[in-house]
Order: structure tokens, then sequence, then C-alpha cells
């Protein structure tokens, strides 16, 4: 648009793609944008899976609008997944210029679209921190895990998890005892 427009000024020089060549208006296209490559093709920076660091552009109901990468990269955070928290699913809560970090969920090349997520950025994270830390079969939460974690520094975080996945060992009742020695 007009922003990249104002970068320049008569005369200078830059580096151009030829886009078009109208011989009966003695015209000629130019594109610098076509220069600096493509993120979305197919060697592209852009990558599934990948995290990202974005920057909020415009905040809507349904969502917010985000950009990021070198050169940028536009792409729509839907209101499902501003958050893995229903209660955080809100588009207002976030601020034109603000910085957020998200998953690339799927790279459209035909249509030219990438959709990224705040929500699957904390399931993976979450579902790191468990292999890391613990199972969640332990009967540990995620909370206690993490908290055992920074509370002492992540050394005993592994013996806090095993301790919580082995059964008890059930205590003999001094009736058992007692019996035992009257039968001896």
């Amino acid at each position: 648009g007009e922003e990249a427009i104002q970068a320049f000024n008569k005369g200078d020089e830059v580096t151009a793609r030829v886009l078009d060549v109208d011989m009966e208006k003695e015209r000629i296209s130019l594109g610098i944008k076509q220069v600096g490559g493509d993120p979305i093709a197919d060697n592209g920076s852009v990558k599934r899976g990948a995290i990202v660091t974005c920057t909020v552009t415009e905040v809507a109901s349904g969502g917010i609008e985000v950009e990021f990468g070198e050169p940028a990269v536009k792409a729509f955070i839907r209101r499902s997944d501003l958050s893995r928290d229903r209660t955080e699913q809100r588009p207002e809560r976030f601020a034109v210029g603000e910085k957020v970090d998200a998953k690339v969920t799927q790279v459209d090349k035909s249509s030219r679209r990438i959709s990224v997520s705040i929500k699957a950025l904390e399931i993976s994270e979450e579902q790191e921190a468990v292999a890391q830390y613990g199972s969640a079969d332990s009967g540990a939460s995620l909370g206690d895990i993490l908290g055992a974690a920074l509370a002492t520094g992540g050394d005993e975080v592994a013996e806090v998890a095993e301790a919580e996945e082995k059964p008890a060992k059930k205590k003999a009742t001094k009736k058992k005892k007692v019996a035992e020695g009257d039968e001896g």
C-alpha cells in the first residue's frame, strides 16, 4: 500500500522484477515485493508447526488479525483459537501493536492463506511439559508438576511424578501381627 511507496523517492535505485509489459500503452509494470521471495511458496520460510511471534494489526469481533515474518505475512486468528480457556477467547483483550506467540496450524498454498493459533501453541506447550516432567496419568495436575519444577529448579520433578505413580504400600495392622504371634 501507500506505506511501502512512501519509503521511496524519485531517482532511487531499486531491484525489481518485471511483472508485465504493455506494448500498446508503452508501460512496464515492476514489482519490488516479488524480489524478496514468497514465504508461502514451496520453499517458503513459513512451515506448519512453526512457532511465530505476531504483531496484532486489527481487533475484530470474530478474532484478531496479525502480521509476522519478513517479508510480512498477514493471518487471522479466530476467536476459538485465541486461547484454550473459553473465558480468555475474547478478542478485545488484545490491543493493536501487541506481540503474541502463536503456532502455524495450516499453510494453504492454493488460496495463499496461513492459519495460526494461540490455542494450538498452548496445547503443544502443555503436552511438552507433561512429557518432560511427568505423565497426566500420575494423578498430578500440570499445575502440581510445574509448581514443583519451579520450586526445586526442576531436579525433583521426576521424583514427585514417580512418587504419585507408585501405589501406596499398605501397613500391616496390629491385629494381624498379634494373631500370627498367638499361632506360634
